[in-house]
């Protein structure tokens, strides 16, 4: 059965940098949580899995009533075009009182696999991910 499946190739921990085949059927995927910032009571993490309109609402609540002049919203992966939705939202809805300011990165993300025979080592491999943070601030006009 484990010869019809593509094999792949993946790193396995601490091999100095060799490749090594790995047939998949011998391990499961496991993906860690990505390294956050610091959290700050003023930064909002958007996912795919919370509503959009919970994640709109939350954001408009901490630069009304939650006394921030500003919030920082951080997207991941494919919740980039979340983020910038809900930041595009805040700005429109303002009439003109919020502005937004976008940087992007690149963050390293772990997965690890973990063998399912006995005589196999777990491995890992590292792989990049897109991220945007984007700074909503209110702008005072003299």
């Amino acid at each position: 059965m484990a010869e019809n499946r593509p094999a792949t190739r993946l790193e396995p921990k601490g091999a100095m940098g060799l490749d090594v085949e790995m047939d998949r059927a011998e391990h499961t995927l496991r993906r860690r949580l990505p390294r956050k910032l610091p959290k700050r009571n003023n930064d909002v993490y958007i996912n795919m899995k919370t509503d959009f309109k919970a994640q709109l609402a939350r954001c408009r609540k901490l630069l009304e009533g939650g006394g921030f002049n500003e919030i920082c919203i951080h997207g991941l992966g494919l919740a980039i075009n979340r983020a910038i939705n809900v930041a595009l939202q805040l700005q429109a809805n303002s009439f003109g009182t919020l502005q937004i300011a976008a940087n992007t990165s690149t963050v390293e993300l772990v997965d690890d696999l973990e063998a399912e025979v006995d005589d196999e080592e777990p491995a890992s491999r590292t792989r990049n991910n897109s991220a945007i943070h984007i700074k909503v601030y209110h702008s005072f006009s003299k």
